[in-house]
């Protein structure tokens, strides 16, 4: 069947803006004819393709809107050889962990937006970027799963190391004996938010059991997190390539220097994508095997910070 173009404008629009209204609104037209092509499509389909309550996309209608992102960016790819001046920059949307777009991933950002495209990020825990790519809503993720959703391809491109810090006097009020039970139960963490399983994880593999009551504080953000620890108001987890000016200049402390956690990353992309979707996937892959650990340094580093099971033994 041939796709009616405004019946495919208007079920996008809906899933973007979450709305019929605003969705009419945007493509300047009653919301009775937003509501008419998207049941028109829905009849040619014989499927329905948004859940009405929260304007969400069904199963079927993830698969039509990862269609519809394929045919703008294709359409783009094609008018920058026909007409280079006159084309409309398409919407590229990229979903990202706060993390990586603090750290590496900003100045991908920056050259992307650059590239004759409207760039829109979109911010989740690593662990949570992947729905993001299997509903339709980016082209490309930055996700800690090794496994594609259906059609797209994940690409390993390196590894980010955490490790847990704090600052001075923190450290000499909270930890005189170092990281042990009693010290992690009573004294505040810092989290990224309550997605946040880094913190948790890094507390059973010290103390080798799992530990689910400790205090948290919860800042969305990686740079107010990184302030609070330098602060004082806590301590916690942040990647290595933070942490070390911070550490150099003595403004924060290694807690656990044995006990870095290492998250590898993947980037998930079309598998058949458009050149200028390729290029952005590249320039992606470049970037992150520069800046991120990569299996080799990986070995090499592990070798040279073995050491003792435990950083406080006696307090576990």
């Amino acid at each position: 069947m041939i796709f009616d173009r405004d019946q495919l404008e208007a079920f996008a629009t809906i899933i973007e803006k979450r709305h019929f209204g605003e969705a009419a609104t945007a493509l300047n037209v009653t919301r009775g004819a937003v509501s008419q092509r998207l049941k028109a499509l829905e009849e040619a389909l014989g499927s329905p393709l948004v859940v009405r309550e929260g304007n969400i996309p069904t199963p079927a209608g993830e698969v039509l809107l990862r269609h519809i992102r394929v045919l703008k960016v294709l359409e783009a790819d094609t008018l920058q050889y026909i007409k280079p001046m006159g084309m409309q920059r398409p919407r590229i949307s990229i979903a990202v962990n706060a993390d990586s777009l603090a750290t590496w991933f900003e100045a991908v950002a920056w050259e992307i937006a650059k590239g004759g495209v409207a760039l829109e990020l979109m911010v989740d825990d690593q662990d949570h970027t992947l729905p993001l790519l299997a509903r339709g809503e980016a082209m490309g993720c930055v996700s800690t799963s090794s496994d594609p959703p259906r059609g797209f391809l994940a690409e390993p491109i390196g590894t980010m190391e955490y490790e847990c810090v704090a600052n001075v006097e923190f450290t000499q009020e909270y930890f005189p004996q170092g990281l042990g039970l009693h010290s992690v139960l009573t004294t505040p963490a810092v989290l990224y938010n309550q997605k946040d399983g880094l913190h948790t994880l890094f507390l059973e593999r010290l103390l080798d059991f799992r530990v689910k009551n400790y205090a948290t504080h919860f800042f969305p953000s990686p740079s107010a997190l990184l302030s609070a620890i330098e602060r004082g108001v806590g301590y916690g987890l942040v990647p290595c390539i933070q942490a070390q000016p911070l550490i150099d200049a003595g403004r924060l402390v290694r807690l656990a220097p044995n006990h870095k956690i290492a998250v590898d990353l993947y980037w998930h992309h079309w598998e058949t994508a458009p050149s200028n979707a390729q290029a952005i996937s590249d320039l992606v892959m470049r970037h992150a095997r520069q800046e991120l650990i990569q299996p080799a340094n990986r070995v090499a580093s592990e070798l040279d910070e073995c050491g003792p099971l435990s950083d406080s033994p006696n307090e576990i």
